[in-house]
């Protein structure tokens, strides 16, 4: 009896097993998607192939945008280089034809006539006389004056200086003595070059008893030149060299 009893509690014990060992299975099916492990884990490593290579396919996509982002930011840094050369050289011609107020060392010259003497003519000699104007402004470009003004007015290449009833007319604009001359350059030069022996001023002093005075200045400023410039005649032509 004791046998049977005994055989009965181990056959339910062995059921109860069976039933918790197929519960087991199942979950773990379950878990697995319904394949088998090896199945599984091949699949995850096709799946994890596959990211790779859509991450590396990125990564390259991103070496090549950034390159692309590389040499367009070069060509801005050249054009933009290219862009400030080129506002330099513009701004550099506007200077030469006085198109621009410009400021500098330099010097100031003032031509005037002599003291009024009543046992003479009254007449003004620096008027009459108004090509030692065009001397002066001679010697300063030959000095390397780099912008010159008389009486207020830019002289340029187009600048017409000369006489008109009682004034001498400076890029038609009238004006009388005193001259005032402003040049920029280099102020030791500059004043050297017009008070040589012998030179411009020397004559002006000596000959025509004009008063004249040569000042070094640290800084001279000089106004634009006031007038439309147009070319008619002239066109540019390529160069062919």
């Amino acid at each position: 009896m004791k046998n049977i009893k005994a055989q009965l509690a181990m056959g339910l014990v062995c059921i109860v097993l069976g039933i918790v060992l197929t519960l087991q299975f199942k979950t773990v099916q379950n878990n697995l998607g319904g394949v088998a492990p090896a199945q599984k884990a091949q699949e995850l490593a096709v799946e994890l192939k596959k990211m790779k290579e859509e991450k590396e396919a990125l990564i390259g996509e991103v070496n090549s945008l950034e390159a692309k982002m590389k040499e367009i930011e070069e060509a801005e840094s050249k054009k933009n280089v290219l862009v400030k050369n080129m506002s330099a050289e513009l701004e550099k011609y506007k200077i030469i034809s006085g198109l621009r107020k410009v400021e500098g060392p330099g010097v100031v010259v003032v031509v005037d006539d002599p003291p009024i003497d009543p046992e003479f003519s009254s007449d003004s000699i620096i008027m009459y006389n108004y090509e030692l104007l065009l001397s002066i402004i001679n010697k300063l470009n030959d000095a390397g004056a780099e912008a010159i003004s008389i009486n207020g007015q830019r002289f340029v290449s187009r600048t017409e200086i000369n006489l008109a009833g009682s004034n001498v007319n400076i890029n038609a604009v009238p004006t009388a003595p005193p001259f005032v001359i402003k040049a920029i350059g280099n102020p030791d030069t500059l004043e050297s070059t017009l008070n040589i022996r012998y030179g411009i001023v020397d004559y002006m002093k000596n000959n025509k008893n004009l008063q004249v005075s040569v000042k070094k200045q640290d800084e001279v400023v000089i106004p634009r030149y006031n007038e439309v410039i147009k070319f008619r005649y002239a066109k540019p032509v390529e160069d062919t060299e």
